[in-house]
C-alpha cells in the first residue's frame, strides 16, 4: 500500500496545470494595477508580533506565533495591509504621499479548518495611502472593477457599506461590552439568524430593535439610503451621508456594478468609513474585500488617510472556472457551441 503523507488542514498542494492558470491570473491583475499607477512591493512573511497587534488588535490573536533565537515574539503575517502600513511609515517616510502600492503574496491565519477556511491563502490587492475620501475610495473601487473585468468576472458584484454604522448605532442605543462584540461578530459572518437571536436578548425598545434588524437587510441601489433614513438616528444619518458621498463620486460605469449594503461589516479591526466586499453570484462566496483605514497609519506614527482592497486568488480562480462553465452552457443553449 502506498504511504499517505498528510498536509495540514487548511493548506493545499498546487499542481502544474492549476499553477499555470494562477500565474495567468496574477499576471492579468498585475497588469491592471500597473496601468493605474500602482507599484508592486513585498514584505517579509514574518513580522514582530507587536507590529501585527498594533495594526489590528482583532486579527493578531489569529496569527501563527513563535519565538526567534533571541526570545522575541514573531508572527506570520495575517494580511498584507498592516505590513504595508509599517513599510510606508518606515521606508517611505522621506517621500511625498500619496503612495500607490500593490502586492501579490500569501497570508496565514490560525483558524478552524473544519469550517472550510484556509490557513494559508494567496492575496492580490492595492493600497492607496495619502488620499482622503471620497476621492481615494472611488479611485480604488475603479481599480477593483477594472481588475474584475480583466479576469473575466464581469458579473461579480461590489458591495459598498460603512464600517462605523453598526458600531455607532449600538453605542447610540447604549449597547456595549460583550453584547456589542457578539453582535458585531455575527454581523461580520453575515449570520442574520444569529443577529436576530443576539438582538433579541438586548434590553432596548422595540423601535431600536427593529432598526438593528432591518438595517442589515437593506441592500441595492441609491434607494436603500432613503429607506435607511426613514429609520432615523444620528448614527444612521452620518453613515448614509458618507455612503452617498462615496457613491456619487463613482464613475457611472463603476456605480452600475456597486450594490449598497448596510449590513456589510469586515472582520478586521482597522476599518473606518467605507468598506467593500466582492460577491460572486455563481458561487455565493466572498472573493475579496477592503475599505478605508484612516486611523491605521497613525498607529505607526504617520497620520495619513488610506484605503485598499484584497482579492482571495484561490476563490477567484474557482469563480473564473465557474464563469467559463456557465458561458459554455449558455453558448451551447444558443447553438453557438456546435459546428
Amino acid at each position: 500500500m502506498m504511504a499517505t503523507h498528510r498536509i495540514p488542514p487548511g493548506t493545499r498542494d498546487v499542481l502544474p496545470d492549476e499553477m499555470r492558470e494562477l500565474r495567468r491570473l496574477q499576471g492579468a491583475l498585475a497588469d491592471v494595477f500597473e496601468r493605474f499607477g500602482y507599484g508592486e512591493v513585498a514584505t517579509p512573511t514574518i513580522e514582530y508580533h507587536e507590529v501585527l497587534a498594533r495594526g489590528d488588535e482583532r486579527g493578531a490573536p489569529a496569527a501563527y506565533r513563535f519565538f526567534d533565537e533571541d526570545g522575541a515574539l514573531l508572527a506570520m503575517r495575517t494580511d498584507m495591509t498592516v505590513p504595508i502600513a509599517r513599510l510606508v511609515s518606515t521606508r517611505l517616510r522621506d517621500s511625498q504621499p500619496p503612495f500607490r502600492l500593490c502586492y501579490i503574496g500569501n497570508a496565514y491565519r490560525a483558524i478552524r479548518p473544519q469550517r472550510g477556511q484556509m490557513r494559508q491563502f494567496l492575496q492580490a490587492g492595492v493600497e492607496l495611502i495619502g488620499v482622503e475620501a471620497p476621492e481615494g475610495t472611488s479611485d480604488v473601487i475603479e481599480v477593483l472593477a477594472a481588475a474584475l473585468n480583466a479576469i473575466g468576472l464581469t458579473r461579480a458584484v461590489i458591495g459598498l457599506g460603512d464600517a462605523d454604522l453598526y458600531g455607532q448605532l449600538l453605542a447610540e442605543h447604549g449597547v456595549s461590552g460583550d453584547a456589542r462584540e457578539s453582535i458585531l461578530r455575527v454581523l461580520a459572518r453575515h449570520d442574520l439568524v444569529g443577529l436576530e437571536a443576539a438582538v433579541g436578548q438586548l434590553d432596548i425598545g422595540e423601535g431600536e430593535r427593529e432598526t438593528l434588524l432591518r438595517l442589515p437587510n437593506l441592500r441595492g441601489g441609491p434607494e436603500v439610503l432613503d429607506r435607511a433614513r426613514e429609520l432615523g438616528g444620528a448614527a444612521v444619518d452620518r453613515a448614509i451621508q458618507r455612503l452617498a458621498t462615496t457613491y456619487e463620486a463613482l464613475a457611472p460605469e463603476v456605480a452600475e456594478r456597486v450594490q449598497l449594503d448596510l449590513g456589510l461589516l469586515r472582520d478586521l479591526g482597522y476599518y473606518t468609513g467605507a468598506i467593500v466586499e466582492v460577491y460572486d453570484p455563481a458561487l455565493g462566496h466572498v472573493l475579496g474585500g477592503g475599505g478605508r483605514y484612516d486611523e491605521l497609519m497613525g498607529r505607526f506614527g504617520w497620520r495619513l488617510p488610506a484605503v485598499g482592497f484584497a482579492l482571495y486568488l484561490e476563490r477567484v480562480h474557482i469563480a473564473q472556472a465557474e464563469e467559463e462553465r456557465l458561458g459554455t452552457e449558455q453558448a451551447d443553449a444558443r447553438g453557438e457551441g456546435t459546428t
